[in-house]
């Protein structure tokens, strides 16, 4: 079986975990996860990067941070991850489901403006696919209405809108480094805060709502509880798996890339016979190969290819069911508009290929089998 995902080790992971046991120092903010910060920073702009448990915790922090309170509300796509509303709905704050854009799968910026009220507190957008959302239109309009904007960056490591990193573009930004993502340590994930005075709080939140960082640093003799906070830290294990990863983050984007572009190249001819839809970049976004998806024409059409595949033994997978349809989302969210077509639609007949750095010497064999089952669509 050929699977959808298999995590991609660069060799030097053992070697890096190596050393931080010999450091004597596995508990978190040690020497490998004060590199991956100045790798973050570096690499996005970002003037505080500050590593988490998960992209999850990230999201929560972000909500701690614009002191979210019961009532609130946050304007973001029904179409994601259920982490991107949960950290919102756990202060009390209500998601408010706008509809994606039907070329990207990006928050719709059209409908942004519309969806507005007196409870608005900020805009959540999420980079799908590690595609750019329309970051000047959105910040514009945040601006206009006073709004924070927070990033939901999971996917768009390595990735750019008009030149500049995502995440950093906003106040907040959230990665991931889950195993099924493009730079990984198993579990884990990343703040980046743009303000630099923003950055200050969320290192004392990310401390369980203490200033022990200063202290460590020597701005304070002693450290005590001054705001709220958790436990958002990894381990220091987890930060040199990442540190190995960081280092040949270049080299790994770049490869996935290049099977990107086989796939591009490939479905070209099936698109122009109507048997499905390539991805859309825009000119003036940079993408990182986060994931090759097919929209096909219908769920059933959908459902088939991928039990045909699996047979064939290759793995592919569908993607979100939408937030605004799901029981907790009904419970603790809303809906802006009569109806999400956008999104209905798209989750009906998205259907995501296997891509992973290693993926390279079975890609003949995949889209053999995938030319297979689409000569019956």
């Amino acid at each position: 079986m050929i699977p959808f995902n298999r995590p991609y080790m660069t060799g030097q992971e053992l070697t890096l975990i190596a050393q931080a046991h010999a450091n004597g120092h596995l508990s978190g903010d040690g020497p490998f996860t004060k590199r991956c910060h100045a790798w973050l920073e570096a690499n996005t702009g970002a003037s505080r990067a500050l590593l988490t448990h998960s992209c999850t915790a990230a999201l929560e922090m972000s909500a701690l941070l614009l002191d979210m309170a019961p009532g609130d509300e946050v304007i973001m796509p029904s179409y994601t991850f259920v982490s991107t509303a949960n950290a919102f709905v756990l202060r009390g704050a209500v998601p408010v489901f706008v509809d994606i854009r039907p070329d990207t799968l990006n928050i719709d910026e059209t409908l942004i403006e519309a969806a507005i009220t007196p409870r608005t507190k900020a805009i959540c957008v999420v980079h799908y696919a590690g595609v750019g959302c329309e970051m000047d239109a959105i910040c514009d309009i945040a601006r206009r209405h006073g709004l924070a904007v927070i990033e939901d960056a999971a996917q768009a490591i390595m990735s750019t809108y008009r030149g500049r990193p995502l995440g950093a573009i906003g106040e907040l930004g959230a990665l991931s480094f889950h195993e099924t993502k493009n730079i990984i340590s198993g579990e884990g994930g990343a703040l980046l805060c743009r303000d630099a005075e923003m950055g200050e709080r969320a290192e004392i939140i990310r401390e369980k709502g203490t200033n022990r960082s200063r202290f460590f640093r020597g701005q304070v003799d002693k450290y005590t509880w001054v705001d709220v906070g958790s436990s958002f830290l990894p381990g220091e294990v987890t930060a040199a798996f990442l540190a190995a990863q960081t280092d040949a983050a270049q080299e790994i984007t770049d490869r996935r890339l290049a099977l990107w572009d086989r796939y591009h190249a490939w479905a070209a001819p099936h698109e122009t016979a109507g048997r499905l839809r390539r991805p859309i970049v825009p000119a003036h976004c940079t993408h990182n190969a986060h994931m090759y998806y097919l929209l096909l024409p219908s769920l059933e059409a959908r459902t088939d290819y991928i039990a045909q595949l699996k047979a064939r033994g290759v793995g592919s997978v569908f993607h979100y069911i939408p937030l605004h349809s799901s029981p907790a989302g009904q419970r603790y969210a809303r809906t802006h508009g009569d109806a999400l077509p956008v999104t209905d639609s798209v989750s009906d007949r998205l259907v995501r290929m296997p891509l992973w750095a290693g993926l390279e010497e079975h890609m003949d064999e995949v889209l053999q089998k995938a030319d297979e089952v689409l000569a019956g669509v």
